[in-house]
């Protein structure tokens, strides 16, 4: 009888698409595909298992069905690690995923590696002083709706009001980001600049509001992760981008939904990720 192949699945209940329901079914894909789950891991509760204890337990291959945050964990805390990581769609967006499945269900995909149609790939990402960002990065006061994301996910409906209002005020009254290095857009600046990783080049757009009603449509698409929905501009694709604070301040920055504080400039970069990922989709998709 042939042994069935261990894995371990790296959860996160607080993400989008992470509820009981949806991460029963994923385990059950595993079992109907002859995977042996041997553990799964729920993050933030248990740390991300590390490179040497995957080999210790002799996994060459770990998934994660979770949003941006814990997938970043995870992968780039396996840099130079030799085996690979299955990305499920375990988020709200799930930009890596799609980058890397098309629009294949978390269950297809399964099954789609246990019959041996998946191959590794190492895609770009965009690298940073804060991090590399696998999904994408945003830049500027429009930032400061995470704040208020987060909220919205604790339940905690006073701070999401408190949050709403400080953070329209941030985006329309706080130093707005410029593209300096090459120069792109508006030399004024915007709110938000987001850079999304693919494979050969960073896209650039930027959003812009108005007003303070556009400001808080805007902040709900960023609520919803779903970040194409507000007014912005294609600014193009590059291998570097410098950003700058039009009046020379510190901006606030988010790494795959992460928050971090930026500095007056910062540089991002194309790098390419550094351990192996799986992909279902062909290489000319």
């Amino acid at each position: 009888m042939k042994q069935k192949r261990a894995i371990w699945l790296v959860c996160n209940p607080a993400s989008g698409s992470n509820d009981d329901r949806h991460l029963q079914s994923v385990v059950r894909s595993f079992a109907d595909a002859g995977f042996d789950l041997s553990r799964i891991i729920r993050f933030p509760e248990e740390s991300v298992p590390d490179a040497a204890a995957l080999d210790q337990a002799g996994i060459d291959l770990v998934a994660v069905f979770a949003g941006d945050g814990t997938i970043n964990a995870l992968v780039t805390g396996l840099y130079g690690w030799s085996g690979a990581v299955l990305v499920l769609a375990g988020g709200t967006m799930n930009l890596l995923f799609h980058r890397l499945h098309g629009d294949a269900s978390s269950e297809e995909v399964v099954a789609a590696v246990a019959a041996g149609r998946a191959r590794p790939v190492r895609p770009g990402v965009v690298r940073s002083a804060h991090g590399d960002a696998l999904a994408g990065l945003l830049a500027g006061p429009g930032t400061s709706w995470n704040q208020v994301r987060e909220a919205m996910r604790k339940g905690d409906v006073s701070a999401m009001a408190d949050g709403a209002a400080e953070a329209i005020e941030e985006s329309t009254q706080g130093p707005m980001v410029a593209c300096i290095d090459p120069e792109l857009g508006r030399p004024e600046g915007y709110p938000l600049l987001m850079l999304n990783p693919l494979d050969q080049k960073i896209e650039v757009r930027a959003y812009h509001s108005e007003t303070a009603s556009e400001y808080l449509s805007q902040g709900l698409a960023l609520l919803r992760r779903n970040f194409r929905e507000g007014p912005h501009d294609f600014l193009g694709r590059v291998d570097h981008l410098k950003i700058g604070g039009t009046a020379r301040q510190r901006f606030g920055l988010s790494v795959d939904g992460e928050a971090r504080q930026g500095g007056p400039e910062e540089l991002f970069e194309l790098a390419v990720c550094e351990v192996d990922l799986l992909a279902t989709l062909p290489d000319d998709a």
